[in-house]
């Protein structure tokens, strides 16, 4: 992944995240009339915010509840060793578990912060007790389960 370049970013630019957030797939002759400006200029600044690495990439915003993942449990993962190995290892093996679909390195009162996606409680049981307490390093858990998603997205 390309690491980005930090830059300025001026308020057309924000204007062009924030349709595209909304809309990926927006063709740019709409871009640009949204946000006001010709086409060539557009894909210009939008080639450079994708050659920056600010944008990363487009993808499908997929609906949770039509795939049955509706269950979402965010767990405090406390490490028994932070040493640089101890916390590679641990990085290493979370991106190969689907169900973690995000995790945080955190400064505080526990290491990692993570968001596990299930099916239900039942799912979430197994992937707790089978493939997260047996991650690497891994000294305790402590799992706070999302009644509702109230905002879920970036822009």
């Amino acid at each position: 992944m390309k690491e980005p370049r930090r830059r300025n970013i001026d308020r057309t630019d924000l204007r062009i995240l924030r349709e595209l957030a909304r809309d990926g797939r927006l063709p740019v002759t709409e871009l640009a009339t949204r946000i006001g400006l010709s086409k060539s200029p557009t894909q210009a600044r939008l080639a450079r915010l994708v050659a920056d690495g600010v944008i990363r990439g487009f993808r499908a915003d997929l609906d949770p509840a039509a795939l049955g993942r509706e269950h979402v449990a965010f767990v405090e993962v406390k490490l028994k060793d932070t040493s640089e190995a101890a916390l590679r290892a641990f990085n290493a093996r979370v991106r190969e578990v689907p169900e973690i679909e995000q995790c945080h390195m955190i400064a505080g009162a526990f290491d990692y912060l993570l968001k596990v996606r299930t099916t239900d409680i039942r799912e979430y049981r197994a992937v707790l007790g089978e493939t997260i307490s047996s991650l690497p390093h891994v000294e305790s858990t402590s799992t706070h389960v999302s009644m509702e998603a109230v905002k879920d997205q970036l822009a």
